[in-house]
């Protein structure tokens, strides 16, 4: 088993002092994460970047490190200390840059987390190391790590479609697509070796991208709970459902700002990460 870079350590170390600073401080949780608002209109590029450290919750972290410390290990060695780096942070700003992109009409959209940076780990690992499989936690099961990687793409290019979750899909699969397009720069004879998984991966991936800057209606969504046949796009959803969901975080803060975070309740803090995302 191979032991963990010096990187790979470096980063989880400083997501841990970010997320918990942002979690004990309001102000400074605020002042870093990803909004829509902050970035377009005030400019505030850092946010692009600093909303990669902050986590909702330890879980949200835990999950998120435990993934990149698996995914990193061989990385790190196979590809260098400049390369891993330049993946990471390249892979973070490109799912936040999509996240952008898609939620650029939605001003109050904010997201955190690491995910997308982590994503593209994960589809660089995979394009470099086809005989990679991947297993999953308390499950003793493994599958080939290409065909995790199409799952994975498909999954993401149906939640931002549907957006049933709060979960950042579109930053995972920014993410992820900068990632592996980064290790082919990296090494670029990973396409003779593992051209079959990397065509797979990337042609719903950049088919979606082109739909999306070229014919957006086509993210026009039913509304399954509607008696007739009116179409809802994304931001009529989005715009449906703000007002409510600001409502409930705007007490959650309240909450904090008068009694500290760690008086919330566990449902609380479950539903600030949700509404955080």
């Amino acid at each position: 088993m191979k032991e963990i870079g010096i990187i790979t350590l470096s980063i989880i170390l400083v997501n841990g002092i970010v997320s918990y600073k942002g979690l004990k401080d309001l102000v400074f949780f605020n002042k870093f994460l990803f909004n829509v608002d902050q970035i377009l209109i005030h400019k505030d590029y850092k946010r692009l970047i600093t909303s990669g450290f902050l986590h909702g919750d330890w879980t949200h972290f835990g999950f998120n490190m435990i993934t990149l410390y698996l995914f990193s290990r061989g990385l790190e060695e196979a590809i260098g200390i400049p390369a891993f780096i330049t993946v990471y942070f390249g892979s973070l700003i490109g799912g936040n840059l999509l996240a952008l992109y898609i939620h650029r009409k939605h001003p109050d959209y904010s997201a955190i987390g690491a995910s997308g940076a982590v994503s593209g780990l994960v589809f660089a690992s995979i394009g470099l190391f086809p005989g990679m499989e991947i297993g999953f936690i308390f499950l003793p099961v493994f599958i080939p790590a290409w065909l995790y990687g199409i799952a994975y793409v498909l999954y993401s290019i149906y939640g931002i479609k549907t957006q049933k979750d709060n979960i950042g899909h579109e930053a995972h699969l920014g993410g992820g697509i900068v990632g592996i397009l980064m290790a082919i720069g990296i090494h670029p004879n990973i396409i003779y070796v593992n051209y079959l998984p990397i065509i797979l991966i990337l042609i719903p991936s950049l088919t979606f991208l082109y739909l999306i800057s070229r014919k957006p209606h086509l993210l026009i969504v039913q509304n399954p709970f509607s008696k007739s046949k009116n179409v809802y796009t994304l931001e009529d959803r989005y715009n449906s459902n703000k007002v409510s969901k600001q409502n409930e975080l705007d007490k959650i803060l309240d909450k904090i700002n008068k009694k500290g975070y760690d008086k919330l309740s566990k449902k609380e803090k479950e539903k600030l990460d949700r509404l955080s995302k």
